[in-house]
C-alpha cells in the first residue's frame, strides 16, 4: 500500500496504450481456432517461448521439434542460429566454421522440416556428400535421431558395404540419401533409370575435405545430374580456391554464413617473432617448450610436412616429453586417439601440421608455436586463432628466418599492425631503463616488435641436439627426408610480395628479443654487444698490405713490391670511393625530400601532373573505348545488394588455400597441363581437376575402381524381382508399369511379384481431362449397350408369346 498524500507512480499513457495493444493482438492471433481457456493458455506460452530464441522461433513443425527436444537441444548454437532462417527460407547457403559446432544439425533440422514425410511416388528429395565413411555413418545415426518420429526412409550407399544389401535399400524408395561420392557414382553407372532429378535439398558436408581427397571430378558429374529448381548447400571448416570456383558454378546466389573473420586476432594473444637460423629451429623449440612455456600449459606446434611431425615426435620422445601428433595421411584410430589424449589433457603438446588442423576444434588452448612460418597471412590467423578465446589470454611464437622476413611484412601489412626491431645490445647497454620504457610502451600501443634468440642458448641445447640425433637410427634417417620433404615444400609454397622482398633489405638489425630481458644479465650482453661489432668489423688493410707489413717488419732492407703496389692503388681509388659513399648518401636525402614533398604536394599538381601524362600517352581519348566504364565505383556503390548475396570480392576474401603437408599433396598444387584431343592443345589444370584416363573412380578409401557396370544390379534383379526407380513415379509410368507387371505374372509361374514401390499398382485417383472424357464416352457406351440389349429382350419375349398363342 502506498503512503497517504503520495501518488502512486504511473506508466506514460502511450506506454500502457502500445503494450495493451501488442497484447491484445498476441490473444487475438491466439484464440484462432481455440476452444477452451486452458488450450488459449497453452497457446500464450508457445508464443511467448517462440521469442526466446530457441528452436520455437523456427517454426518447425511438431514431428521435428519433438525429435530435437529428444536429443537434449535447446538453444541453437550460432552457425544454427545464423543458418537455419537462410535455408528454411530456400536460399543457397555456403558455411564455413570449425568441427564441433553444431553443423550437422544446422543442415538436417531444416532438411527434415521440408521433406516431413515419406512420399512414396516423389523419389529422392535429399542428398548428403560426406567425404569419409565415418563421417557418412555420423550423419547416418543423428539423421535417425532428429527425425525419429517421422516417416521419412533414409539410405546409406559407401564403400565398403555389400552392393546388393544397398539395392535393397534403394529399391524401397528412401527420402534421403547419405553417400560418398564414389560408391555414388558406382551406383549411377550400374543402375539402369537411376535418376537424381528428383533431388530438392543437396549438402555437401566437410566439402574442403571432399576436395581435399580429389573429388572434385565426381562431385562436378554428380552436379550436372541434378535438378535446376534444388537448393544446395555447402558446409566446411576452410574455403580452398577449387572449392570457391565450385560454388560460383553450382549455387545460385548463395549467401556466405562465417563465423570466424581472418583479419581479426584477439587482443589477448601476444605475438612474438623470434628470428634465427634454419639450423637452430630445434633447439629454439626445445629450450621454448622447456624453459619458457609452462608445463600446465597446453601448446599447439605447426610444422610444413607429415615428416616433421614423426621427427619432432621421436626428438621429443628422446627427451622424456610425451606429445600428441596429427597429419593428412595418419590412421584414423589413430588421429583420434592422439587428440583425445590431448583434449583430456594427458598430454601437453600437439604437433600437427595445416592439413591435420583443419577443422580441429580445441576450445582451451594456451600457446601456438609456428615451427614453419606460414606462407599466407590468413593461414597464420587460422592457426593463432585457436588460441585466447572465450576471454582467455594466449601467446604465439613464431620462428622467423631470413627467407621467412617478408612473409612477415606480408602479414603486418594485412594486420594492420606496426613492425619494429628490438633495439640492440649497445643500445640496451648505454641506457637500459629507458629502452626497456620505450619497449613496454610500444607493445602497449599495439606494435610488433622481433629479436633475436639469445646464441649462447641456442649452442648450448644444439649440442644436445645432436648428440640425440646422433645416437638415434631413427632421426638419422629423417633427417635427409626432412631435408628433401622441405626443399619441396619451399618450392610449392607461394612467393611473398615484391614490396616485401624489395624492403626487407632496408630493415635495420635487430637486437635481442625483449622476452630474454630476465635471462641474461649485464655481462652477456656486453659479450653479445662485442660479437655484433666483431660480426661488422672491416679492417683497414687489405690481406696484401697486412702481410707486407709483416714482411717489411721481418726485413728492414728496402721495400716490399706487393706493399708498393697497394699503396698506389689506394692513393689513386680512395677518392673515388668517397665520392661514392657522399653520392650514395646525398641519393638517400634526396628520395626521402622527394617522397616527403609527393606526400604533401596539392591535388591541383596532382591534376596537372596528371594531365601531362595523357598528353605524352599515345591513346586519343576521343576516339578509344575502354573496357571498364567510366562510372563503374559509382555502379558498385550504388548497387542494391552492395553488401549482400556472394560476391567475387566476399568469396576471394573467404579463399584459404592450405599447403600439403606430404609429396602427393604438393604435387597436387601445382599447375599441370593435359593435352586435350578435342580441341588439340594443352589445357591448364588447377588443384583438384583430374583427367582419369582408364575411366576409374577414386572412392572413399583412396583406390580406384572401374566405372563401367559389372552387372551386378541386373543379376540382383533377376534373382529378387525387384527393380530400382528413384526417378519420380507419373501417373502414365504407373500405369504402364502395372499393365507391364500384370501381362508378366505368367512368367513367374504362380509367384507373387514384390512392388519396388510400396502402393504402386493403386491407380492414382486424379484424372486429366481426356481421360474424364473417355470415361464418360465408356459409361455412355454402355449404357446404350444395356438399353439395345434390353430392347432385344422385349422384342424377343413379344414373338415367344405370339408363337404360343398361335
Amino acid at each position: 500500500m502506498a503512503r497517504t498524500g503520495q501518488k502512486t507512480p504511473r506508466k506514460p499513457v502511450e506506454t500502457r496504450e502500445r503494450f495493451t495493444v501488442a497484447d491484445a493482438e498476441e490473444e487475438m492471433a491466439a484464440m484462432v481456432g481455440v476452444s477452451s481457456k486452458a488450450e488459449l493458455k497453452r497457446r500464450m506460452k508457445e508464443i511467448k517461448k517462440a521469442k526466446s530464441g530457441g528452436f520455437e522461433s523456427l517454426g518447425l513443425c511438431s514431428e521435428v521439434y519433438r525429435g530435437v527436444k529428444r536429443k537434449g537441444y535447446r538453444v541453437p548454437t550460432p552457425i544454427q542460429r545464423k543458418t537455419m532462417p537462410l535455408i528454411l527460407s530456400g536460399a543457397d547457403v555456403v558455411a564455413m566454421a570449425r568441427t564441433g559446432s553444431g553443423k550437422t544439425a544446422a543442415f538436417l533440422v531444416p532438411m527434415l522440416q521440408k521433406l516431413r514425410q515419406h512420399v512414396p511416388q516423389a523419389g529422392v528429395r535429399a542428398l548428403i556428400l560426406s567425404p569419409t565413411r565415418d563421417l557418412a555413418l555420423q550423419t547416418l545415426k543423428f539423421t535417425k535421431e532428429l527425425g525419429r518420429f517421422t516417416d521419412l526412409r533414409t539410405s546409406l550407399l559407401v564403400g565398403g558395404d555389400n552392393m546388393e544389401d544397398q539395392f535393397e535399400e534403394l529399391a524401397q524408395n528412401p527420402d534421403i540419401i547419405i553417400a560418398t561420392p564414389g560408391r555414388l557414382m558406382h551406383h549411377l553407372s550400374e543402375v539402369e533409370g537411376m535418376s537424381l532429378r528428383t533431388v530438392e535439398y543437396v549438402v555437401f558436408d566437410e566439402a574442403d575435405s571432399l576436395f581435399g581427397m580429389g573429388f572434385a571430378e565426381q562431385l562436378h558429374k554428380i552436379l550436372s545430374q541434378l535438378s535446376d529448381m534444388r537448393q544446395t548447400l555447402l558446409f566446411s571448416a576452410t574455403m580452398p580456391s577449387a572449392l570457391a570456383e565450385f560454388a560460383k558454378a553450382g549455387l545460385r546466389d548463395p549467401q556466405l554464413v562465417r563465423l570466424d573473420l581472418d583479419t581479426k586476432i584477439s587482443p589477448d594473444l601476444k605475438l612474438m617473432f623470434f628470428t634465427l637460423r634454419h639450423e637452430e629451429k630445434l633447439a629454439a623449440l626445445l629450450y621454448l617448450v622447456r624453459e619458457h612455456i609452462s608445463s600446465d600449459q597446453q601448446t599447439l606446434i605447426f610444422v610444413s610436412t607429415k615428416h616433421h611431425v614423426e621427427f619432432l615426435n621421436i626428438l621429443f620422445r628422446e627427451e622424456g616429453i610425451e606429445p600428441s601428433i596429427s597429419y593428412g595421411d595418419m590412421d584414423q584410430d589413430a588421429r583420434k586417439i592422439h587428440i583425445s589424449k590431448f583434449r583430456a589433457r594427458k598430454t601437453m603438446l600437439l604437433i600437427v601440421t595445416d592439413v591435420a588442423a583443419r577443422g580441429l576444434d580445441i576450445p582451451l588452448l594456451d600457446n601456438v608455436v609456428n615451427w614453419d612460418f606460414p606462407p599466407k597471412p590468413k593461414l597464420f590467423v587460422h592457426r593463432v586463432g585457436r588460441a585466447a578465446r572465450a576471454g582467455r589470454t594466449g601467446t604465439a611464437y613464431s620462428f622467423v628466418t631470413t627467407e621467412d622476413m617478408p612473409y612477415l611484412l606480408d602479414l603486418h601489412l594485412f594486420l594492420s599492425k606496426p613492425l619494429r626491431p628490438a633495439p640492440s645490445e649497445e643500445e640496451i647497454l648505454s641506457d637500459m631503463e629507458a629502452v626497456y620504457s620505450r619497449i613496454d610502451q610500444a607493445l602497449a600501443n599495439g606494435e610488433t616488435i622481433y629479436g633475436r634468440f639469445p646464441q649462447p642458448t641456442l649452442d648450448l641445447v644444439s649440442e644436445r641436439v645432436r648428440e640425440v640425433t646422433d645416437g638415434n637410427t631413427e632421426l638419422i634417417s629423417l633427417q635427409n627426408v626432412c631435408a628433401n620433404a622441405f626443399r619441396l615444400y619451399s618450392k610449392g609454397k607461394p612467393l611473398p610480395s615484391r614490396e616485401s622482398i624489395r624492403r626487407i633489405k632496408d630493415l635495420p638489425r635487430e637486437g635481442l628479443h625483449p622476452v630474454f630481458r630476465s635471462v641474461l644479465g649485464s655481462n652477456e650482453l656486453a659479450a653479445l654487444a662485442f660479437s655484433e661489432r666483431l660480426k661488422a668489423f672491416r679492417p683497414k688493410q687489405t690481406i696484401l698490405e697486412a702481410e707486407g707489413e709483416a714482411a717489411k717488419s721481418k726485413n728492414a732492407q728496402g721495400s716490399n713490391q706487393c706493399l708498393e703496389v697497394m699503396r698506389k692503388k689506394r692513393a689513386v681509388h680512395e677518392e673515388v670511393i668517397k665520392l661514392a659513399r657522399q653520392k650514395r648518401s646525398v641519393d638517400d636525402a634526396s628520395k626521402g625530400m622527394e617522397a616527403a614533398k609527393e606526400l604533401s604536394v596539392d591535388w591541383m599538381e596532382k591534376d596537372i601532373c596528371c594531365a601531362k601524362r595523357k598528353v605524352s600517352n599515345f591513346k586519343d581519348d576521343e576516339y578509344y573505348i575502354s573496357s571498364v566504364p567510366t562510372n563503374q565505383h559509382l555502379e558498385a556503390g550504388l548497387s542494391v545488394k552492395n553488401d549482400e548475396g556472394f560476391g567475387s570480392s566476399r568469396l576471394d576474401s573467404a579463399v584459404l588455400d592450405l599447403v600439403g603437408d606430404d609429396s602427393t599433396g604438393l604435387q597436387k598444387q601445382k599447375s599441370q597441363y593435359h593435352w586435350d584431343k578435342r580441341s588439340k592443345k594443352y589445357i591448364k589444370l588447377n588443384s583438384g581437376d583430374r583427367v582419369t584416363v582408364s575411366g576409374k573412380i577414386k572412392n572413399e578409401s583412396g583406390a580406384k575402381v572401374k566405372a563401367d557396370k559389372t552387372g551386378l544390379y541386373k543379376k540382383w534383379k533377376e534373382r529378387s524381382h525387384q527393380r530400382i526407380s528413384l526417378g519420380g513415379m507419373e501417373k502414365d509410368n504407373l500405369q504402364e508399369g502395372g499393365l507391364a507387371e500384370r501381362g508378366n505374372k505368367q512368367h513367374y509361374k504362380g509367384k507373387r511379384k514384390r512392388w519396388s514401390v510400396p502402393n504402386a499398382n493403386v491407380p492414382s485417383e486424379l484424372k486429366d481431362p481426356e481421360q474424364v472424357r473417355k470415361g464418360r464416352q465408356q459409361k455412355a457406351n454402355k449404357i446404350a449397350h444395356l438399353k439395345t440389349k434390353s430392347s432385344k429382350g422385349k422384342r424377343f419375349s413379344k414373338q415367344k408369346r405370339g408363337k404360343r398363342e398361335r
